[in-house]
């Protein structure tokens, strides 16, 4: 028997639809789902708080304890960045540990974490919160195709991984849908001989998912993620239905009622057409084969083909993703993962666009370079660091934000608990502007 992780309330809106469900249309759904017999749901992490912030000026917050509420039956599961938890750069050590412990407290049961350069030593601190909490773990090997990334790496990782933190389960993340089944296979059963439970993430941008996740049960997988039909294929994830359908009856079998996901799903799809003006299936062709080259995550592609349109260049894609191999080469093959691949496809779209490589630096390369982001999969480009050594002037950046500073900054009047703080500390403009129409509205009332 195989179990199943749904993530149509986190990656797969995150895939499809620019992360916009709101809380409301997302708790109608989770309701629903918590009866249909999965072992977790992934509702929580990514993307999805920030763009709760920017986007939709909802309390992320709010949104977890209301799945909570709703979900009585079905384990609760978030999508962490390690040191930089939802957000896209390293956060101080007293942040991790409180943005950890209200998490779980809030609601979540199991802390999926992945470091995007795969460094363990970038994990320790917010493991080791995890596991004084008791939560359930998961850490990820983030997925990519490289000289460096072979199955003999990721085995090595793995086993480095359930040597120093004992996770139940490890997840081969692999966010671009590159894994193919029978690669799947080999890790699958390598991974098994470690005495770890294995699950396996891989989405369906260029056509591969259903069949990887197939092949990937039959190997012995322990999970795999899945999301409702509605909300599948393209950049998403292989459709929940589809895959008990093929396993129904085998010894493979996940006992997940799929008359409670048909119903589901057609609910679903009608809330989706309310996000027709975000829905990346009405902008791109259902497989990008190009994938298997530029390895660019479908939530990442959409973002920068919709940059490209607004700077007039969108003709020259091509060039740009030619790009983004290139300047991760230069950087040691890093994954294209959060926040590695916004680096990656900025400093590209600088590239081409300026006809000059490496004319300009994006700050953030340069703080990759000096190490701050972790310890690159392969030696940087000599060329490279020899340049950014001669760069004097960089862009300022925002000073770190400490919880401490939080408690001392955030406006006293709009805090209504203690969560408002650590937002603050992740994105305080983005927290300020929020909190304050929250604030308003209810003043109003």
């Amino acid at each position: 028997m195989v179990k199943l992780i749904d993530v149509t309330l986190r990656d797969g809106q995150q895939s499809l639809i620019a992360t916009r469900l709101s809380t409301e249309d997302i708790v109608k759904v989770a309701e629903l789902l918590d009866k249909a017999g999965f072992y977790a749901l992934e509702v929580w992490g990514g993307a999805t708080f920030d763009a709760a912030l920017r986007f939709l000026n909802e309390d992320p917050w709010i949104r977890l304890k209301r799945v909570r509420e709703a979900v009585k039956r079905t384990k609760l599961l978030m999508l962490l960045r390690g040191m930089n938890l939802v957000g896209y750069r390293h956060y101080p050590q007293d942040v991790v540990k409180k943005f950890i412990e209200y998490a779980y407290r809030d609601g979540i049961d199991i802390f999926r974490v992945f470091d995007a350069l795969n460094d363990p030593n970038n994990l320790e601190f917010p493991i080791k919160v995890i596991r004084d909490l008791g939560a359930e773990l998961q850490v990820c090997l983030v997925y990519s195709v490289s000289p460096v990334h072979t199955t003999e790496y990721y085995v090595k990782l793995a086993q480095d991984i359930v040597a120093r933190f004992e996770p139940e389960t490890i997840t081969i993340k692999d966010m671009a849908g590159l894994l193919t089944p029978y690669i799947a296979v080999e890790l699958v059963k390598e991974l098994k001989r470690l005495g770890v439970r294995v699950n396996v993430h891989t989405h369906s941008t260029c056509g591969l998912a259903p069949m990887t996740l197939l092949k990937s049960v039959e190997a012995g997988a322990d999970f795999v993620d899945v999301a409702l039909s509605s909300l599948s294929l393209y950049t998403s994830h292989t459709p929940a239905e589809s895959l008990i359908a093929a396993l129904k009856g085998t010894k493979y079998d996940p006992g997940v009622d799929l008359e409670v996901l048909y119903m589901v799903s057609r609910m679903l799809w009608e809330i989706r057409k309310k996000y027709k003006d975000y829905d990346y299936v009405l902008k791109a062709p259902p497989v990008d084969v190009s994938v298997l080259k530029h390895q660019i995550p479908g939530g990442m592609l959409s973002n920068l083909i919709a940059q490209l349109k607004e700077l007039k260049a969108d003709n020259r894609i091509n060039e740009v993703l030619d790009e983004v191999n290139n300047v991760r080469k230069d950087l040691g093959w890093p994954p294209l993962v959060t926040p590695i691949s916004q680096i990656v496809a900025t400093q590209a779209v600088l590239n081409v666009l300026s006809g000059r490589r490496y004319g300009a630096i994006v700050s953030e390369l340069i703080d990759y370079v000096e190490g701050k982001y972790g310890r690159p999969p392969a030696p940087i480009s000599k060329v490279l660091l020899k340049l950014i050594k001669s760069k004097h002037n960089r862009r300022a950046h925002n000073q770190v934000i400490t919880l401490e500073r939080a408690l001392n900054d955030m406006p006293k009047e709009l805090v209504r608990k203690f969560e408002d703080y650590i937002t603050y500390a992740l994105f305080p403009n983005e927290a300020i502007n929020t909190l304050r129409k929250l604030h308003s509205i209810t003043t109003l009332k």
